[in-house]
């Protein structure tokens, strides 16, 4: 099994909180997106990776890999990941799968995206990397007041990567903005259009960076799995 990569990193990261976006941010002698690139880069099965960059990205150029591809991101997470896919066109076939990781995600083992993969490689549909709500879950209103708690059964936190067939995705995404939808994930383009797709159990290590405090976090995973 042969698979394309797609990784959004056009974000600015503001609230991250510091100079540069959370995706160049340093992180156990390599920056963010190094590590979350990495898994892919070390796996055969990877036909290629397509980043999504910001324009006149200034860090790109420091830390950019051999042979990874770049393409302009857009002003939203859906839109950077469809003009990547745009910039794969000619490349990849409609039925090649494609695996869109977050830029932020630093601590993807191989063992889960092996198990991902093995998951899914014979699925019609495709899917992504989940971990159940494991919290107590409250909805607040409009004052930060608790309107009521939420049972989690049955809710997952959703992960990356998440993996679909290459045309299937670009139809959803076409679909979802020329209705004047943005999605926040891959799979809700894939849910609006009527699907269902596969939850594979991930790991809560696979963390994504959202502030200072996370690199601790991925720092304390990555020197463990070293």
């Amino acid at each position: 099994m042969r698979y394309w990569v797609v990784m959004p990193a056009a974000g600015i990261g503001r609230r991250f909180g510091a100079e540069r976006p959370k995706q160049y941010a340093a992180l156990c002698g390599r920056t963010v997106i190094e590590w979350a690139l990495a898994p892919f880069l070390a796996d055969r099965r990877c036909a290629g990776v397509m980043v999504a960059l910001a324009a006149q990205d200034p860090y790109w150029g420091a830390v950019a890999p051999a042979g990874v591809q770049t393409t302009l991101g857009g002003a939203e997470r859906s839109h950077s990941v469809r003009n990547a896919l745009t910039a794969l066109a000619g490349q990849a076939e409609a039925t090649a799968w494609v695996l869109v990781h977050d830029a932020a995600r630093p601590c993807l083992a191989a063992a889960e995206l092996d198990r991902m993969i093995e998951t899914l490689a014979e699925h019609p549909l495709g899917g992504l990397l989940a971990t159940p709500a494991a919290d107590t879950l409250k909805r607040a209103d409009a004052a930060g007041c608790i309107e009521h708690t939420i049972d989690r059964t049955g809710l997952w936190r959703a992960l990356t990567p998440q993996m679909f067939r290459y045309g299937m995705l670009c139809a959803a995404l076409d679909r979802a903005h020329a209705a004047g939808r943005t999605p926040t994930d891959e799979a809700q383009a894939i849910e609006w259009c009527g699907e269902r797709p596969q939850l594979v159990a991930g790991s809560a290590a696979n963390l994504k960076i959202t502030s200072a405090a996370d690199l601790t976090l991925a720092a304390a995973v990555l020197e463990r799995n070293a």
